[in-house]
């Protein structure tokens, strides 16, 4: 069976030709082009469902708690490890 060849342009003449096209135009219609840009994309975003937020704050509280927990475990033990190796700092 034959190849279908298409008739695309290579990715350098296409990012040269932005180049080029990005030059030309002036301050205030790149600052045009980002702002619809930025619509564009807000347009987008899907606000999550009261049962989603709080859903997803749980989830986040639950991985905040379990952080502290490693983290005042592995400050626990370092501090005995330093205690062991130092002193605890009395004495003479």
């Amino acid at each position: 069976m034959a190849r279908r060849v298409i008739d695309e342009p290579s990715e350098e003449i296409v990012a040269s030709a932005k180049k080029d096209r990005a030059e030309r135009r002036g301050p205030f219609s790149r600052l045009a082009t980002f702002v619809r840009q930025v619509v564009a994309e807000l347009k987008k975003v899907v606000t999550p469902t009261r049962k989603e937020l709080l859903n997803y704050t749980g989830v986040v509280l639950v991985f905040v708690i379990i952080m502290m927990a490693i983290v005042s475990l592995c400050d626990w033990v370092f501090g005995l490890g330093v205690v062991w190796a130092f002193g605890n700092g009395s004495g003479s």
